[in-house]
């Protein structure tokens, strides 16, 4: 996701990329995950870590990434309010977030850059071993958000996602959910604020006992959530109840706010 005022960055040099992973319990799959990364393309992986039980900090540590620790559990949301934080800090132009788990393609990481945004329903997730059920309820969010935000996505669930600079210093992803439904937060957001282009591409991914997955409860307890983000931009859209989440913070100074 980008605004349409471009990325900011130094004129002439390459953007400086840097790929966030959000972690929990990542130990298997995480080596492999790494592998993928197009390196001559990244200029930094910060691997924030929500208090694994495993040797997902270890493992990261020996590949070389920059490891954030969290001392207490702050769920999905939570944990990339932090890795936002830290890749900001850390100077980057592009913002990468990469499931650990090996469930999404890496290696379109170049390709992601341009458009911002990684898309399973382009390809064939059934293919790439997706429930069924999953593949339903996917579909039937997908069509409710298209329709509340005015857009066409082919999907707005995937684990992997680019996001410029100036996007995260304009979008207030800090009052969002620290829990799975943050990522829907933040697409509402970026509708809201107006200016802000969304694109996607195909990224093809495995289902595998090792990937990490929602439950069936679980999955339940996201729609519910996603269906309730959708109302609270309509209501918001609507002026009926206006909500500090879908109001875009100012620009940091020396940037240019995305056009309204």
């Amino acid at each position: 996701m980008e605004p349409s005022t471009g990325i900011s960055a130094t004129q002439g040099a390459r953007p400086r990329v840097i790929v966030v992973m959000p972690a929990y319990n990542a130990a298997k799959t995480l080596e492999r995950t790494y592998a993928d990364i197009p390196h001559d393309r990244v200029d930094q992986i910060i691997l924030v870590d929500d208090v694994s039980h495993d040797e997902t900090v270890e493992i990261a540590r020996q590949l070389g990434l920059d490891v954030i620790i969290h001392q207490q559990n702050l769920g999905y949301g939570g944990n990339q309010k932090t890795c936002y934080d830290a890749a900001l800090a850390a100077g980057a132009d592009v913002v990468v977030m990469l499931h650990p788990d090996y469930q999404y393609d890496a290696t379109r990481i170049p390709a992601l850059i341009e458009p911002m945004l990684g898309s399973r329903f382009l390809g064939d997730p059934l293919a790439g071993g997706m429930p069924r059920w999953k593949y339903i309820s996917n579909r039937f969010l997908t069509i409710v958000e298209n329709v509340a935000f005015g857009l066409h996505l082919s999907e707005y669930h995937t684990g992997l996602r680019a996001y410029s600079r100036r996007l995260l210093e304009v979008i207030p992803y800090h009052l969002n959910s620290d829990d799975f439904v943050f990522d829907q937060e933040l697409v509402a957001q970026v509708v809201a604020a107006g200016g802000l282009q969304i694109a996607e591409i195909a990224v093809p991914t495995r289902y595998f006992e090792e990937a990490s997955s929602v439950n069936f409860r679980r999955s339940v307890v996201y729609g519910l959530s996603t269906l309730r983000v959708v109302l609270r931009f309509v209501l918001h859209r609507l002026r009926i109840r206006r909500s500090k989440k879908l109001t875009a913070r100012a620009p940091a100074p020396g940037t240019t706010p995305p056009a309204t």
